[in-house]
């Protein structure tokens, strides 16, 4: 429950924020660790910071001005790759900042880095979490990604045309491999188990 009450927050939020100038605008969250964040080793569950990387990219589609035509055309955002790492704990209480940046596309897919910070604490300061995903809007009626072009045209952003990053490169390669072992079929010596 406390993911919605977070997204409402964000809503009202993020529509009173200062407009992002740049497609390599930097979208800054800050939030704090609660009672229902926690695992059994009462430290932010694995999955919840992924939940939490959803919320820094609709700030960003928000401040972007990009929620507009999303809303209108009803088109869907999709996360298609993901790379994650998890560096340190942040324990109950913890404040952190989430940063969202563009960090280049190509075609219909648009490559995010995030980054969760803790705020307080010992750790103050330091990188907790590190994310670049592979995302794109799906158009439903067309039965396509929308290009990122488009995307960008209708923000009225600043367009700034960045490189494709190495660990941008090394995310799309791992996702072929992954693609591959993914229609292979399974070895017939494979134990399964039945639950």
């Amino acid at each position: 429950m406390n993911l919605w009450f977070r997204l409402i927050a964000l809503f009202f939020t993020a529509f009173r924020a200062p407009k992002l100038a740049r497609s390599d605008s930097v979208s800054s969250l800050t939030g704090r660790v609660w009672p229902n964040d926690l695992d059994t080793s009462l430290h932010m569950n694995n999955g919840r910071y992924l939940t939490l990387l959803d919320h820094g990219r609709t700030d960003w589609l928000i401040r972007s001005n990009l929620i507009k035509p999303v809303l209108k055309n009803g088109w869907t955002p999709v996360v298609t790759t993901a790379s994650v790492r998890w560096i340190r704990e942040l324990r109950f209480w913890t404040r952190y900042r989430l940063e969202t940046r563009i960090v280049g596309w190509i075609d219909t897919q648009v490559f995010f880095e995030q980054r969760i910070y803790a705020e307080t604490g010992r750790r103050a300061g330091q990188l907790a979490f590190l994310a670049v995903l592979k995302a794109g809007l799906y158009d439903r009626k067309a039965r396509q990604f929308v290009t990122i072009d488009e995307l960008l045209a209708l923000s009225g952003v600043e367009i700034v045309e960045q490189p494709i990053r190495d660990d941008v490169k090394a995310l799309l390669a791992a996702e072929t491999e992954m693609n591959r072992v993914g229609k292979a079929p399974l070895p017939e010596t494979a134990a399964t188990d039945a639950h």
